[in-house]
């Protein structure tokens, strides 16, 4: 019985850790949007409402992930260096997806935005850290 909740757990951890990804990957694909619609104010409105509604989207779905994080690491025990390098990466990755929920706030307040361009970089890095993320998660090294 314990081995089947730790893979539901785990299976769970990671569904919400997914639809958290789509978020943060999708959330400055929006921004971009935004940046390149200024001079059509009705498309800029929807995009700004399917930024919000996703940023919230997003917050619940790492609400959840991280519920679960802890029950796995607290209750079974999960444990290791790379845990710990993960979950710096991982405060990273949240730390991105805040500064773009901010990016939109800025937005709809009606400031600019960096550059859509700037925007397209920005928005490489959440993959590098992903890919950090589900080797140490794979791998263990350490």
């Amino acid at each position: 019985m314990h081995h089947l909740l730790y893979l539901w757990t785990k299976t769970f951890h990671v569904v919400f850790i997914i639809a958290w990804m789509a978020a943060v990957f999708y959330l400055p694909r929006i921004l971009v949007n935004i940046v390149e619609a200024s001079d059509q104010p009705t498309v800029r409105e929807r995009l700004l409402l399917m930024g919000r509604r996703l940023y919230h989207f997003g917050h619940n779905m790492f609400g959840f992930a991280f519920a679960l994080g802890l029950v796995l690491w607290l209750y079974f025990g999960i444990h290791g260096g790379w845990l710990y390098t993960k979950l710096v990466l991982v405060t990273a990755l949240l730390a991105y997806y805040i500064w773009t929920g901010r990016l939109l706030k800025q937005a709809a307040a009606g400031k600019p935005l960096p550059s859509s361009r700037r925007l397209r970089l920005f928005n490489e890095l959440p993959v590098l850290l992903l890919v950090a993320i589900v080797y140490l998660v794979l791998a263990k090294p350490f």
